[in-house]
């Protein structure tokens, strides 16, 4: 598909999710991302599984003229990295490059900063328990008319989310 057409990505996606339709109890489509996920299951290893999964999926694909790069190609892996966090065998997770830079950012100082450490900290709202409540009186330290007063109860919050990630 040529370069540059306001559509391409569009067209090229349904055309990438309707090819692989047949395959979906054990491949998904992003874009043009195809992930292939297999288990064990009817006497076959999950190894053994993901060989057949694999070459149905890489068959429609030869088959319809769509070619992968192998450069980014990750075949038998654990966890993938997607979308800003890692999917694997037990779901997703947090990215911890991400994490860290949560857990590492100064404690605020003014609403600036605040806006920004919790612009940074939403990432984390999936992975943790009670999110909106953890994060409650820094939040309220936002609102309109709030004055900036940082005390215990706003730094025992901070420390609550950093710790619970």
């Amino acid at each position: 598909m040529p370069q540059g057409l306001s559509n391409a990505p569009a067209t090229f996606n349904r055309l990438v999710t309707q090819l692989v339709r047949p395959h979906r109890a054990y491949a998904q489509t992003y874009f043009d991302d195809i992930f292939v996920h297999s288990r064990a299951e009817l006497g076959k290893t999950d190894v053994e599984n993901h060989v057949e999964h694999l070459r149905a999926v890489l068959e429609c694909m030869r088959t319809n003229k769509l070619y992968a790069n192998i450069d980014k190609c990750i075949f038998g892996a654990e966890e993938l990295p997607f979308l800003g966090y890692f999917i694997g065998k037990r779901g997703p997770r947090a990215d911890p490059v991400k994490v860290k830079a949560i857990v590492e950012w100064p404690v605020p100082q003014n609403q600036k900063d605040l806006r920004k450490w919790l612009g940074l900290a939403n990432y984390l709202y999936k992975y943790s328990e009670n999110f909106a409540e953890i994060v409650r009186p820094l939040s309220n330290l936002l609102k309109k008319d709030a004055e900036w007063c940082w005390n215990g109860e706003h730094q025992d919050a901070y420390i609550l989310h950093i710790t619970c990630t």
